[in-house]
């Protein structure tokens, strides 16, 4: 008896364990304080939303001119609005101009397109602006520099002696000054500005910079042996922007200088006096006579040809086509030239 009793219990002790195990076992539910959620409600904070007024932007927009020109306390960090543009003070601003382009360029810490910034941005190509002469008949003061603003001038070397001077030579134009360096000599930035270009050009200026200035003129520094900026770089008058050289189309360690206004240069030395050496006035007046040289310079134009030279040659040394030389000179395109034949050009 005794043994069938103890069976018994351990037979029921096995069968609660068995129904035990096969139990199904819910999670516990935490229940979350209503109050909580309340509370977080009422600390969020109240967000006001405005609308942008388009009308209201649209009328501060005005362009008085097509020169790069800006206010002179305006902090692009903080305020990008539109001023008027008067030649008469130096602005330094964005333009209403909105040319579409690829290029970005950093500005005081905030990234803004270039159009943003000018009215008409290549990185590529020195002139972009299409400005006919023929039908420019004002006369435009541009301030150069103010002192009194912060915008300075610099010469673009420490010492300035001439070898050749803007004009026609060599049976083409000369667009620029010739300064006389040492290879490796520093060049600087004559006015603030922003780099549009850093290129190289085998067959003209060799490695070279176009910085656009804050007073709406442009400057061109070639035959560069080392160029030490950036496009985009913003640079101010007296930045070290490149070394001194002797690449591309150059018979000796030169700087080609040129001052441009709406992509046409003109001639530097009605703003410098190299020999001096100094800056000739704070304001430039520019006027129909100021390109003067470009009725010469579209006058008919012949070259003689040299030793090793083809149409091909001779096209990229003019910038025109081979076709248009050929068809000037009544000659095929596949033509051999002869040593000292001349040919016209323009």
């Amino acid at each position: 008896m005794k043994y069938l009793r103890l069976i018994l219990i351990l037979g029921t002790i096995l069968s609660i364990g068995i129904e035990h195990s096969n139990a199904q076992i819910f999670p516990k539910i935490i229940k979350k304080d209503k109050s909580e959620t309340q509370f977080e409600a009422k600390e969020r904070p109240n967000i006001e939303l405005r609308g942008f007024d388009q009308e209201s932007y649209l009328r501060t927009l005005s362009s008085i001119t097509d020169s790069i020109l800006f206010q002179n306390n305006v902090n692009l960090g903080k305020v990008r609005s539109i001023v008027s543009e008067d030649q008469d003070y130096m602005i330094w601003a964005p333009t209403n101009r909105l040319a579409k382009v690829s290029e970005q360029i950093l500005i005081d810490s905030i990234w803004v397109t270039a159009y943003e910034y000018y009215s008409s941005w290549d990185s590529k190509k020195i002139d972009i602006y299409n400005f006919d002469v023929d039908q420019f008949q004002d006369t435009v003061k541009v301030r150069l520099y103010d002192t009194f603003f912060g915008y300075d001038w610099k010469l673009p070397l420490n010492e300035t002696p001439v070898t050749s001077r803007f004009g026609y030579r060599w049976r083409r134009w000369h667009y620029g000054t010739d300064l006389d360096l040492i290879t490796g000599d520093p060049v600087y930035a004559a006015f603030d500005g922003i780099v549009r270009i850093r290129s190289y050009d085998r067959y003209g200026y060799g490695y070279y910079v176009v910085v656009r200035h804050k007073n709406g003129l442009e400057t061109v520094y070639g035959h560069l042996s080392k160029i030490l900026v950036d496009v985009g770089q913003e640079v101010k008058a007296g930045d070290i922007i490149a070394k001194g050289g002797n690449t591309g189309r150059s018979t000796g360690s030169h700087l080609h200088y040129e001052l441009r206004y709406r992509g046409l240069a003109f001639d530097p030395e009605i703003v410098y006096d190299f020999s001096a050496p100094k800056i000739l006035s704070q304001e430039l007046f520019i006027s129909p006579a100021t390109f003067s040289h470009i009725a010469k310079a579209r006058q008919r134009v012949y070259h003689r040809v040299r030793s090793g030279e083809n149409l091909g040659v001779i096209a990229r040394r003019y910038g025109v086509s081979v076709s248009s030389i050929a068809r000037m000179n009544g000659i095929s395109t596949r033509s051999i030239l002869r040593i000292g034949q001349n040919l016209r050009i323009r």
